[in-house]
């Protein structure tokens, strides 16, 4: 019972790990199940990939695609051409994507066109913005999946509406999670640590991406402007994505306290986001670390596609305007920010979970 598990972007990596670490425990146990890790290379400067395999204690990939940098319609249709390829020459049971980039969805699209079945990680989960474009990887990629495995009883609801029979949906937890939680004693200050003289709750973390907060300059700088004026002079740290570098190349007159760094590392960013008085982001993924870490989080959007972070964790969605972080800032200075919990299943055992559903599956097929 082969399955191949896709990976081919940085939020992909800290949710296979898991899944990887369980498969074997059950193959050590004298299951039948094997993996074949499959990397599209949709990632592929160290920084983005090859660091969180090392890092996480990932093995080195069977097969790596390596389908490199491009538009995302050439992205995809690379990944489509060579992942057929390896489907025609050895096929696998299962086809296993994780989350929502381009990879996902264009070897689900592969492996169903080759009647292989697709199970999806974090299946379900939407923000409702069709300008995302991992929301059009969700949509297409659960519109295909055989079996849905969910983070969260929202993700369920999204499923049974849109007409999923409940024996497809399978309520697992996180796996990212499960990853966070093995590596919280792992975790280690970057090199810049002492060089900006950081304190345990005295800084801030920063990580925008999305197309409405850093394409445009003159509306970005007001965006980090506003971040420097509400947080009181204190560190912020802004871990740089290299889409959003490019932008940034065009913004002057930057806050003093704006400390810019690469990209870091897995265990180093999360110690970070651990130590920080509070994340300001337009990620989805680190909402999640935030809620389990206890964290408070402040996310630059209009909508979500993980309000499990809002109704039960740290998280709170500010919007797009510049003009809503001061008043939520002066409550998080004020000690008015809302303690949260940890979603049901978070518990890091997910990856156990998915392994066993999988076993059950493939042996009934």
């Amino acid at each position: 019972m082969l399955i191949d598990v896709i990976a081919g972007a940085r939020p992909n990596f800290m949710k296979i790990a898991p899944i990887l670490r369980a498969i074997e425990a059950r193959q050590a146990a004298g299951s039948s199940l094997r993996y074949r890790l499959v990397h599209t290379g949709q990632h592929y400067d160290a920084r983005m990939s090859q660091d969180f395999f090392v890092q996480l204690g990932i093995p080195e990939p069977h097969v790596n695609l390596e389908v490199g940098s491009g538009t995302q319609a050439e992205q995809t249709a690379a990944i489509l051409t060579r992942y057929e390829r390896l489907l025609l020459e050895t096929r696998s049971s299962v086809c296993l994507v994780v989350g929502d980039v381009t990879s996902t969805m264009a070897c689900a699209i592969t492996a169903q066109k080759l009647c292989v079945p697709v199970a999806h990680v974090e299946a379900g989960i939407r923000s409702g913005d069709w300008t995302m474009p991992e929301e059009i990887n969700r949509m297409v990629t659960d519109a295909i999946t055989n079996w849905f495995f969910t983070t969260s009883t929202f993700a369920n609801e999204n499923l049974r509406r849109a007409g999923v029979g409940e024996e497809r949906i399978f309520f697992v937890g996180n796996t990212m999670i499960d990853t966070l939680l093995a590596n919280l004693e792992r975790l280690r200050p970057p090199a810049f640590w002492n060089e900006l003289g950081l304190e345990p709750g005295e800084y801030f973390v920063v990580t925008l991406h999305r197309p409405a907060n850093v394409d445009t300059p003159d509306a970005f700088a007001r965006l980090l402007t506003s971040i420097g004026e509400a947080t009181h002079g204190l560190p912020v740290v802004f871990p740089v994505h290299p889409r959003t570098a490019k932008t940034l190349k065009n913004v002057s007159g930057l806050p003093a306290s704006l400390c810019r760094v690469e990209p870091q590392p897995y265990l180093e960013f999360n110690y970070l986001v651990k130590h920080a008085r509070a994340v300001i982001t337009d990620s989805g993924g680190i909402t999640e670390e935030t809620t389990v870490m206890g964290v408070p989080c402040m996310t630059l959007r209009d909508s979500t596609e993980r309000p499990e972070t809002i109704t039960v964790g740290t998280n709170e969605l500010l919007g797009t305007d510049p003009a809503s972080l001061r008043p939520a800032l002066d409550r998080l200075f004020a000690g008015a920010w809302k303690k949260g919990s940890i979603p049901e299943k978070w518990d890091g055992h997910t990856g156990e979970r998915i392994a066993a559903e999988l076993e059950r599956l493939l042996c009934r097929a």
